[in-house]
């Protein structure tokens, strides 16, 4: 049996997760109290407030879902989504594609746009969709794509959804805390994100946020919602005044998570914006210097996921196998049409510091010389 107190540390530089703030961990090994207690629930209300402050929201309904980011999207789709209902998703990459996937199995009619990996979707190209294939109950997106390191256009796309009525659905997972994310001046409806990104918090809850417009939708369905364990007119009536007993909330996890918003709060979101930004322009003048290629939109780059090409000859497989035995750091393989070809490097909440930008790119020199 392996001992975890064998287990060797990392500096953790792929597509998530990132570098955990200690703070956060002497969190998580506080005390565990009963769901239901009063200290919880106190806790389960500040961390709504903060939340509502990352997002950048006064949207009541706002909580972290159990579950990781994944579980976060399908709540979204599942509650606002019924048998029938046309949903066009713009599918940018693996986590869009992901989308569209949760969608059918929801049993909506799905219409899917794609662009090209590392590019990013116009308004008129949605516009184009929404005349055309529509009219669409639901709109879904991904911000900010971790399988290519491109971020979406939010803003100029919401404006044509709402134009036409319909609800807009952004996947922030790997953007909130890292960039900007405005859930109520970009007028998201439905918005949900990860632990284990930006926010610098081990993975297993996901942050969600519903518009009235959404909670709308929700309270008119026809039919129920098609998870017991995602159904937000249920799960609401425990992060609410109400206190229903609905599941266990895994309640050291929700100890890191308002220890993580806290540390969010405590930098400041635009500072936070900044830094991942100031970083991710040091590693990509340090990686260029060594001829590796970006390989996303250059006007859409990530700040806190670059996804570069390998170089040619070079094993990447091998070389991050090198980063990890001899020198500790964690970088993520490419995905889909990126499989083979590139590495993804992750600069997340902790982990967007000078230090691991000079520690991979001091690693990759001594590796590909």
């Amino acid at each position: 049996m392996t001992n975890p107190m064998s287990i060797r540390p990392r500096m953790l530089m792929g597509p998530g997760p990132s570098d955990v703030n200690p703070r956060v961990l002497d969190a998580m090994a506080r005390p565990t109290i009963g769901h239901l207690d009063p200290q919880f629930l106190q806790i389960l209300n500040d961390v709504r407030e903060t939340l509502q402050a990352v997002f950048k929201t006064r949207n009541p309904l706002t909580l972290a879902v159990s579950g990781t980011g994944s579980a976060g999207m399908e709540a979204c789709v599942v509650n606002l989504i019924e048998p029938g209902d046309k949903m066009l998703i713009c599918v940018a990459g693996v986590f869009g594609a992901r989308m569209k996937d949760v969608a059918e199995r929801a049993g909506a009619e799905v219409t899917a746009i794609e662009v090209p990996w590392g590019h990013v979707f116009t308004p008129e190209q949605v516009e184009n969709a929404i005349r055309e294939r529509g009219p669409f109950k639901v709109v879904g997106i991904v911000h900010a794509e971790t399988s290519t390191g491109a971020g979406q256009p939010i803003p100029d796309i919401g404006r044509i959804v709402h134009d036409a009525g319909a609800l807009f659905l952004v996947d922030t997972v790997t953007s909130l805390a890292g960039m900007e994310v405005d859930v109520d001046g970009w007028r998201i409806d439905a918005c949900y994100s990860g632990t284990q990104k930006c926010l610098s918090c081990p993975p297993g809850l996901s942050p969600v946020t519903f518009s009235a417009a959404a909670e709308r939708a929700m309270s008119e369905r026809k039919t129920k919602v098609r998870s017991w364990y995602l159904d937000m007119n249920m799960v609401r009536q425990y992060w609410g005044s109400e206190r229903l007993y609905h599941h266990t909330a895994p309640i050291n996890m929700i100890y890191g998570l308002h220890e993580a918003l806290r540390i969010v709060l405590e930098e400041g979101l635009e500072a936070r914006w900044r830094r991942h930004m100031r970083h991710h322009l040091e590693l990509k003048s340090e990686l260029e210097g060594m001829g590796i290629r970006f390989l996303a939109d250059p006007d859409h780059r990530l700040p806190m996921l670059n996804a570069v090409a390998a170089p040619d000859g070079v094993d990447e497989a091998a070389v991050r196998a090198r980063l990890l035995d001899e020198f500790a750091i964690e970088i993520g393989a490419g995905l889909g049409a990126f499989k083979g070809k590139a590495w993804r490097i992750g600069l997340m909440g902790e982990s967007a510091t000078e230090r691991h930008v000079q520690a991979v790119v001091g690693a990759l020199r001594q590796i590909l010389a």
